[in-house]
């Protein structure tokens, strides 16, 4: 008893000793933690695919590796720089497009818009009420957002080489994490494992599946669903159609959907007069959203036995909360902690039950 005050006092200071070096290392790591945090969410997705491509290779884990870094930069960053590159590459005529507002002149309605059964009339009253208004009182009401977007694009064009910097960190730390991926992923079962026990290990599977159904079902969805988008986008003659493509990617990766985009060249190419197109447009957009309604629960489910009223809302939070890399944080936090949850008040049961039955035995 007379070594207690001693013992306090030596696990006090080792404590605060060990958190001082985990928080130094972190400062030290912080530049590279976001490109690390991305490395891993991409290795844990391809790992299997990884495994199989090794495989086919003979065991040759580094060409297998050097093979799936190539494979992440003609995917996701190739991409990306195309479109930032047509970005910057049309930035004159986006600024000539907002210098145009104060010439914008609304055309008369199509005779055939009136014909629409049901919603016709009232379609062809509301166009005549924005034909009405003047080039002056348009101009004040777009003015404002084209300034903003002005702003954004110069901001997104000053970040390009920070941007350039992450994606290479990234793949400089994925392709170390595929070579090493064996003694990694034993260190951080043999960390929770030491944490948390059995129920440390299985929340880690738990995370990692949660990171692969994202990737599958919402990243991998989003590219399907940009590149259908984009045939349609050409084939109906819209213009700057990668760049819409782009749009559409981003807007599915936080749930928002191809309608954003899709709908509006819908009513451009009708208010252009092109009813044919804008028809053939109208119906690849309902197929769309179809598609969209389908392949993004498919591939969850059958990625891994995580539930979409975890997966989904776990995106749209994780994206408010984290940012972009928020899009796998939220689902694997969520999948995780209504496990965990579960796990402790099925306990919690099973205990109640136990007393209950000692009691009756006793009794």
């Amino acid at each position: 008893m007379a070594n207690a005050p001693s013992d306090i006092v030596r696990t006090t200071l080792a404590v605060l000793l060990i958190g001082a070096l985990i928080g130094v290392s972190l400062w030290v790591l912080k530049p590279f933690m976001l490109a690390m945090t991305w490395a891993a969410f991409i290795v844990i997705s391809t790992w299997s695919l990884m495994l199989s491509l090794e495989k086919k290779l003979l065991q040759r884990r580094g060409l297998a590796a050097a093979l799936m870094t190539g494979l992440f930069l003609l995917v996701f960053v190739l991409p990306v720089s195309l479109a930032i590159g047509a970005i910057i590459g049309n930035v004159d005529w986006i600024v000539n497009w907002t210098k145009s507002f104060g010439n914008l002149v609304t055309p008369k309605a199509p005779d055939w818009l009136e014909g629409l059964p049901y919603v016709g009339k009232r379609m062809a009253s509301r166009w005549q009420e924005l034909a009405a208004i003047s080039s002056e009182e348009l101009r004040s009401h777009l003015l404002p957002h084209a300034g903003t977007l002005l702003r954004w694009l110069v901001r997104q064009i000053g970040n390009l080489g920070s941007l350039l910097l992450h994606f290479l960190m990234t793949l400089v730390f994925a392709a170390a994490f595929y070579v090493k991926g064996e003694a990694i992923a034993g260190a951080v079962h043999s960390l929770a494992r030491r944490i948390a026990g059995t129920r440390g290990e299985e929340s880690l599977h738990l995370a990692a599946q949660a990171i692969r159904a994202v990737a599958l079902g919402v990243v991998v969805s989003s590219i399907v669903l940009a590149a259908f988008s984009w045939v349609g986008l050409a084939a109906a003659g819209i213009p700057y159609a990668v760049l819409l493509a782009v749009c559409i990617f981003m807007l599915n990766l936080v749930q928002l959907g191809p309608v954003p985009v899709l709908l509006p060249a819908v009513f451009w190419l009708y208010w252009k007069g092109d009813p044919g197109w804008a028809t053939v447009l109208l119906v690849w957009t309902l197929l769309a959203i179809a598609l969209d309604r389908v392949i993004g629960p498919f591939l969850i489910k059958k990625s891994a036995d995580v539930s979409l009223f975890i997966i989904l809302p776990g995106v749209l939070g994780g994206l408010i909360a984290f940012g972009i890399v928020g899009i796998f944080i939220g689902p694997m936090v969520l999948a995780v902690a209504c496990t965990l949850l579960t796990a402790w008040a099925t306990e919690g049961d099973h205990e109640a039950d136990h007393v209950e039955s000692v009691s009756d035995i006793d009794g």
